[in-house]
């Protein structure tokens, strides 16, 4: 029997609940493929297009450029009945980072005209974007960039390489961040232009061979001078470190959420199993040994999608949420993996087999301590709102 969608906790109101249960019910329709996607690191465009025809990709941006005018508790909750209903967690992945990094910034500072020419396409999934600010030698660094971009006549000459840029491969416009101050420190004289997907000087690199999220496609891209028009920035010159604390702003405190919604399709995987599974005579939930495992589960989940509804609440109320941000980063992110650590155990050998899904799971899980920010480094924001 399939378990009943979440309650609403007490912050979340009817038309919110409701809204969860139609997205649930969409995501559960969508076609399961992603066990063959993940052997061959293949991307769901398929997928991807139903999600923005149903109204994902642009859910947090006005109406009036094609999004859904949603506030952000909405989203964080169509998020999470993602994350539970669809299993293509690379796919969710992909989703996150586009309206992360590519929605978000182009609607909160492009031009008119910018906004008019990107946005109703990002939003109904016919474009993807992508960010590239991640560089081979300033990782968690981001700052420490080195990619520059030199005024050139009526335009920019970008240099530089990025590397582990989500959905690049597919991408449509590429937000490039590059250092246009030489004497411009940290976040300081930083940058970004919005570039066209096969603009001469800007390539994109094979695709990655990923531990997980191996259906969400990732490269490195090269910019070997790459001319973009004046036109093609984004904000004012300098503005690229406020512009990247934005992105990460609303990234750190929603692309949890469907990892919200993963960990619960996974504890009620492990519930049906430990129901059904005998060893010794007896359903094997009826030992300490793995119904406490689960009882975790169930904790985990649940002080997980308070910590990211919290933040989704405190943001809609113009509230400051850096440190609440990273609390509900670091947390959820260590729970997903420590559920699927657990999920592997109670499924024993199964658990540890492609068919059942869970070793994809976990596989999957283990990247949420590392993008958007480490484990440590939210760990180093939360200490500095804490005034350490």
């Amino acid at each position: 029997m399939r378990a009943a969608a979440p309650a609403p906790i007490e912050w979340v109101a009817p038309e919110q609940a409701e809204f969860f249960d139609s997205v649930l019910r969409f995501a559960r329709g969508l076609p399961d493929d992603a066990g063959d996607l993940d052997r061959s690191g293949g991307f769901s465009r398929q997928n991807w297009d139903r999600c923005g025809a149903f109204g994902i990709h642009g859910l947090p941006a006005p109406e009036q450029y094609g999004g859904g005018g949603a506030d952000v508790v909405t989203t964080m909750l169509a998020l999470e009945a993602l994350g539970y209903g669809c299993k293509d967690n690379g796919l969710v992945f992909s989703i996150n980072a586009h309206m992360w990094t590519s929605v978000i910034p182009v609607w909160t500072f492009g031009t008119e005209e910018q906004r008019r020419r990107w946005l109703p396409g990002l939003c109904s999934g016919e474009l993807i974007g992508c960010h590239t600010i991640t560089e081979p030698e300033a990782g968690s660094d981001a700052f420490g960039m080195k990619a520059s971009g030199r005024r050139s006549g009526e335009g920019y000459v970008l240099n530089g390489r990025k590397t582990f840029i989500t959905n690049a491969p597919v991408a449509d416009l590429l937000l490039v961040f590059a250092r246009t101050e030489e004497t411009g420190i940290g976040p300081f004289g930083l940058s970004v232009f919005l570039v066209e997907a096969g603009t001469k000087g800007c390539l994109v690199e094979a695709p990655a061979d990923k531990m997980g999220l191996r259906t969400s496609p990732m490269s490195d891209v090269v910019l070997d001078d790459c001319f973009v028009p004046e036109a093609a920035m984004l904000g004012t010159p300098g503005k690229g470190g406020e512009i990247f604390q934005t992105s990460m702003r609303w990234e750190r405190a929603c692309i949890m959420a469907s990892q919200v919604g993963v960990m619960r399709r996974t504890m009620e995987a492990c519930v049906a199993y430990a129901r059904h599974r005998r060893q010794f005579g007896k359903p094997i939930a009826k030992y300490e040994s793995v119904a406490d495992k689960i009882a975790n589960m169930k904790i985990a989940v649940e002080a997980s999608r308070g910590l990211v509804l919290r933040v989704g609440w405190l943001m809609d109320h113009g509230h400051e949420t850096s440190m609440d941000a990273a609390v509900a980063k670091a947390f959820v992110s260590e729970a997903n993996v420590r559920t699927h650590l657990d999920a592997v155990q109670v499924h024993g050998g199964y658990g540890y087999m492609t068919e059942f899904e869970i070793e994809r799971a976990l596989r999957d899980a283990v990247g949420g301590t590392i993008y958007s920010g480490t484990s440590e480094i939210q760990r180093r924001i939360i200490a500095r709102g804490l005034g350490l």
